[in-house]
């Protein structure tokens, strides 16, 4: 049975800053360890604030490649992208080596493809199997977490690290399977607002069952709306 660190923090900004806090410590101290770190981020609208903050950290970025939990199939330039805030908020900022930033290719007609090329490239960076240092997650009113959405046929995938899922909200996404998120050295789940702090997204049908669920390391939460 995994265990998890859940950490009650009292009001968004302070949730960013030590969301931030953690990230940085597992990145130090995986080059430390390594002599480099892989981080895959996830999309919505809570992590903006840590990404800022994230900013403030003085980090060995030249040494840390950066990969995405999930991605919207829509246009390169579209703004809903999650690669967006993941510019603008953190990129743009620091100097990560360009080849160290891995977007999902989700602009390419054939998605099953496009996902079987970033799992190339997962396995790549981070090993085959791949094992990502660390794996930022959210969590979705619906229980979701990264693309894996309730009810949806990518929840079973076990035999792929990425893939694509059916259309939700509108479009259909790329996003890390279980297999992969749950490989990864750390995982840490940043939540925000009173309905998701009380949520538990093994009992929302997101999860396979039989255990294969995404286990959090570490679950800092704010009980304040975002």
């Amino acid at each position: 049975m995994s265990t998890v660190a859940l950490e009650l923090v009292g009001a968004p900004s302070a949730l960013a800053d030590r969301a931030a806090g953690l990230v940085a410590d597992h990145l130090r101290a995986a080059v430390a360890e390594r002599g480099t770190a892989t981080v895959a981020f996830s999309g919505g609208h809570t992590p903006a604030a840590m990404l800022s903050a994230l900013t403030a950290h003085d980090l060995p970025w030249r040494h840390i490649h950066v990969f995405q939990a999930d991605e919207r199939v829509v246009a390169n330039s579209h703004l809903e992208r999650n690669l967006a805030m993941l510019r603008s908020r953190l990129l743009a900022h620091v100097p990560v080596p360009a080849s160290h930033v891995h977007p999902m290719p989700v602009a390419d007609a054939d998605l099953e493809a496009a996902a079987s090329r970033y799992a190339a490239v997962l396995a790549r960076v981070c090993g085959e199997p791949a094992v990502l240092d660390l794996v930022h997650l959210g969590l979705g009113g619906d229980g979701h977490t990264a693309s894996l959405v309730p009810n949806d046929p990518v929840l079973a995938v076990g035999d792929r690290d990425v893939a694509p899922t059916g259309r939700y909200q509108g479009t259909r996404r790329l996003t890390l399977t279980y297999p992969a998120i749950n490989r990864a050295r750390h995982r840490l789940w940043l939540v925000s607002g009173r309905d998701k702090a009380e949520e538990d997204p093994m009992s929302t049908g997101c999860g396979p069952g039989d255990g294969a669920a995404v286990p959090p390391s570490r679950w800092p939460t704010s009980a304040a709306s975002a």
